[in-house]
């Protein structure tokens, strides 16, 4: 009797092993041949209109004056470090997947507050000198502490359109 209740735990462990190793090789194969999933890894502004849905916002980048001058990643990735940078696609690239792939998305895009704060970040870093001059102008008439005066300052809070208008 044990030999059987032996034999079933084996049997069991090897199914999981299998479907746990098919599972990783289908993913995979998923993500890095049909979904493009290398050239997520470059910095190639073309691909992120891999996905159909964002062919209009590259498009309206391709027009626009960030286009000339600025990649994809330099707005929507962070700079501080390599990692944070590779986070932030690793992040994005699975739940833009899981949100494309079940068609659980809203038809107008909307930012999360994570990809909000990374944009803001890559415009005040662009753009130090114009947004050090409004932040000086702002920390005397708004009295906030410097979170505050961040977030009621956010570049993208009057540009939310910048580098997707059409």
């Amino acid at each position: 009797m044990k030999q059987i209740t032996g034999l079933k735990q084996k049997t069991v462990l090897y199914l999981l092993i299998a479907v746990l190793i098919g599972g990783i090789v289908g993913i995979g194969t998923f993500t890095f041949g049909y979904a493009k999933g290398a050239s997520y890894l470059k910095a190639d502004s073309q691909s992120c209109a891999n996905c159909h849905v964002m062919q209009g916002h590259f498009d309206a980048w391709v027009k626009s004056s960030h286009g000339k001058f600025a990649s994809c990643n330099d707005c929507h990735a962070p700079h501080d470090s390599a990692v944070s940078a590779y986070y932030c696609k690793a992040r994005n690239g699975f739940f833009h997947s899981l949100a494309f792939t079940t068609g659980d998305f809203e038809e107008n895009l909307r930012i999360t507050d994570y990809n909000r704060s990374v944009t803001e970040q890559a415009c005040r870093k662009c753009h130090t000198d114009l947004v050090h001059q409004i932040d000086i102008l702002a920390i005397g008439e708004l009295n906030k502490n410097a979170s505050e005066r961040v977030e009621s300052n956010a570049c993208i809070r009057c540009h939310s359109t910048v580098g997707h208008d059409t």
